[in-house]
């Protein structure tokens, strides 16, 4: 089983909404298209950034299906209220070609339950046996995988190749030292834009799962390329990785907080993109003062970055 689907940065696909609030596959599809032609190794859907909850499992099948379709390397989220339904969406992604999985942890029911996660990921691995799929740790979800869970399911399904970490700098370096670290075969994806620097220098991953990757790709592969030649030991592009890291941080930490995807919309509109001016739910919206502030940070990271670029160097090599 190989491991190259989880090298490189990907996406976390939004929902486009049709003016009924109803998904926009045309659009979702563009922006497919676009994540890879700017130079992105696959796009996921769906995951958080993707609004499962407020899909039915139909909806989110057809998006599956029309991004592969379309020739889009996809790795699909199994996010769901039941381990039925999370296994037929693994089963579907095997079915149309979806080349990897996220593995979401159960979640309201038995969360907190070791044995029921077990059970409900070794249900959703057994669907998908020739998908390459990694494990989505996040706080969000109330379940933290640890290494023993980790490897006993590996041991029985070699689809499993790797660990997605949202959490901070205490889970990565957690996942580095007692997962990722214990088999070379086995591969970490940092899982949130606020540590892409440490994950890749300090933590050996391989590659990661954007939110802001979205509104600002070409920014988000030159961090990410950066960090990569850190970890090499590269000096220059270790400080490069770290101005860049720190001015991305407001915009990167959106990706931490609950109105995740109503900021990243908001960037996405900002960018011309209309389609992503609505919401599933129609109360769902950004304040006035939240709108104001990430405009005001977009703006100033814009113009930072058209600044900082100009110097060439590690930069102008990785760009």
């Amino acid at each position: 089983m190989s491991k190259t689907v989880f090298a490189g940065t990907m996406p976390a696909l939004m929902t486009p909404c049709k003016a009924d609030r109803t998904p926009d596959y045309d659009a979702l599809v563009r922006k497919g298209h676009e994540m890879i032609a700017a130079g992105m190794s696959a796009v996921v859907y769906c995951g958080s950034m993707g609004d499962w909850p407020l899909l039915t499992d139909e909806e989110r099948m057809t998006g599956v299906e029309r991004l592969v379709d379309a020739g889009i390397p996809v790795v699909v989220g199994t996010g769901a209220i039941n381990s039925k339904s999370a296994v037929a969406h693994a089963a579907h992604a095997q079915k149309v070609g979806a080349v990897g999985l996220m593995v979401i942890p159960r979640v309201l029911s038995r969360g907190s339950s070791m044995a029921a996660q077990k059970n409900h990921f070794k249900a959703i691995l057994s669907a998908a046996p020739d998908v390459p799929a990694i494990i989505y740790n996040s706080p969000v979800y109330g379940f933290a995988t640890k290494a023993d869970l980790f490897f006993a399911l590996r041991a029985e399904h070699p689809n499993l190749i790797g660990f997605k970490e949202f959490g901070g700098k205490d889970d990565l370096r957690y996942a580095a030292e007692h997962i990722t670290s214990q088999d070379d075969d086995v591969t970490l994806m940092v899982g949130v834009d606020t540590e892409v620097y440490h994950g890749f220098v300090n933590c050996g991953a391989t590659g990661s799962i954007t939110g802001i990757g979205t509104a600002l790709p070409k920014e988000a592969l030159l961090l990410a390329a950066l960090s990569q030649k850190a970890a090499e030991g590269h000096a220059e592009a270790r400080k490069r990785a770290q101005e860049l890291e720190d001015a991305f941080a407001v915009l990167a930490s959106f990706d931490e907080g609950t109105d995740l995807v109503l900021y990243y919309k908001h960037l996405l509109v900002l960018n011309g993109e209309d389609e992503y001016r609505l919401h599933f739910n129609e109360t769902d919206e950004l304040s006035h003062a939240q709108r104001n502030y990430c405009e005001q940070q977009y703006t100033l990271f814009q113009t930072w970055f058209a600044d900082w670029s100009k110097q060439g160097g590690v930069i102008a090599e990785c760009m």
